[in-house]
């Protein structure tokens, strides 16, 4: 058995000081770096990138709506043509930047909102899909199990990773709980370690009114701005690999 752990990083900007990245480079093997539109600058970005090539983890671009002050989460309506130059543009930049420092781009994973509209839009999907290949066929594209985002992914003859959540809950169509719900966040660590555990061994979990659902993952996400997400990203590698499951990166 084998698992990638990734997580949102970068997301800093100007004076403002979002995440743990430090620690969490110490846990993950993929990261998910901010390209300045809902979080992080060109200073932090760079900063970033050479934090993890320093730690030996895969670096990815994380596009995501231009929404600085939503942080990404608010939902917005573009065109096509639209979402596909905005993802298109971050993903350049964060791969121009890695290319700087002497690192290849290993994947693109949506932040926020594009990501969950992205898992049911087929045209917002397919957007994404195309801004990706274009920069590189060789990307991997992160999104949820069988949504729209996947499908689109394989239509673009990209290769597609199932991405997991250990400290999201899940509703019972396999999307993730909107965030100001109750329950939606889940930080105790040996709850996030035991559904990272089973989503990896049995390829299932719980959602939130208790029906089960089947997700068949690759990586499991955890959220470089929750708190302590250093420390929960380090209990949860120490779980699985205390269980005999392989952490690496998608592209190892």
């Amino acid at each position: 058995m084998r698992v990638d752990l990734n997580a949102d990083v970068g997301e800093s900007f100007g004076a403002h000081h979002i995440g743990c990245d430090a620690g969490l480079m110490t846990a993950i093997t993929s990261a998910n770096i901010a390209a300045g539109f809902h979080g992080g600058d060109p200073s932090v970005l760079r900063d970033t990138v050479r934090l993890a090539k320093a730690h030996g983890v895969a670096v990815g671009a994380h596009p995501g709506f231009q929404d600085l002050a939503g942080f990404g989460r608010r939902e917005m309506r573009l065109t096509a043509r639209e979402a596909e130059d905005l993802v298109l543009y971050q993903i350049a930049a964060v791969a121009g930047v890695a290319a700087a420092e002497g690192v290849k781009l290993q994947h693109v994973k949506p932040h926020g909102a594009l990501y969950n509209m992205a898992a049911r839009d087929s045209v917002l999907a397919g957007a994404i899909a195309r801004a990706v290949a274009a920069v590189d066929q060789s990307l991997i594209l992160y999104g949820l199990p069988n949504s729209e985002l996947l499908k689109a992914a394989r239509a673009a003859g990209l290769k597609a990773a199932s991405e997991g959540f250990a400290d999201r809950a899940y509703e019972p169509d396999g999307a993730l709980m909107m965030r100001r719900k109750s329950g939606a966040l889940l930080s105790d660590p040996d709850v996030v370690v035991a559904r990272a555990l089973r989503l990896v061994r049995e390829h299932a979990v719980a959602a939130s009114d208790g029906t089960p659902l089947t997700l068949h993952i690759d990586t499991l996400c955890v959220h470089g701005d929750t708190p302590g997400a250093d420390r929960l990203a380090a209990r949860l590698r120490q779980g699985l690999e205390a269980a005999g499951v392989s952490v690496r990166a998608m592209s190892d």
